[in-house]
C-alpha cells in the first residue's frame, strides 16, 4: 500500500496565462478528447497553479510543469522549463 505514488510524475505543457503572483504562474494546458457518442475531438483546457521560484516566466509562454508535492493551497506542480518564450 505505501510508495504508491513512487514513480512517474505528471508532466504536462501549456500556455502562462496569468504572472500576477510572487513565485507563481497559472498554467493553461489544453487537451484533446473524443466525444463518446459523436466521436467529435473536443479541446478542453484545465488551469494549473505552478511555482516559478525566479520568477522569469511571462504570459504567453510555453513552459513544461511537473507534479511535485503540495506547496501551497493549489499549487501541485512547478515549472520545469520554458520551451518557448513569447514575443
Amino acid at each position: 500500500m505505501e510508495n504508491m505514488h513512487k514513480g512517474k510524475k505528471k508532466e504536462l505543457t501549456g500556455l502562462i496565462i496569468s504572472d500576477k503572483m510572487d513565485k507563481s504562474v497559472i498554467v493553461q494546458v489544453e487537451r484533446f478528447i473524443q466525444h463518446k457518442m459523436y466521436k467529435k475531438f473536443i479541446k478542453q483546457y484545465k488551469k494549473y497553479h505552478a511555482h516559478d521560484e525566479k520568477n522569469e516566466c511571462r504570459i504567453g509562454d510555453a513552459v513544461k510543469i511537473i507534479e511535485t508535492r503540495p506547496l501551497s493551497k493549489l499549487k501541485r506542480f512547478r515549472v520545469s522549463e520554458i520551451v518557448k518564450k513569447a514575443v
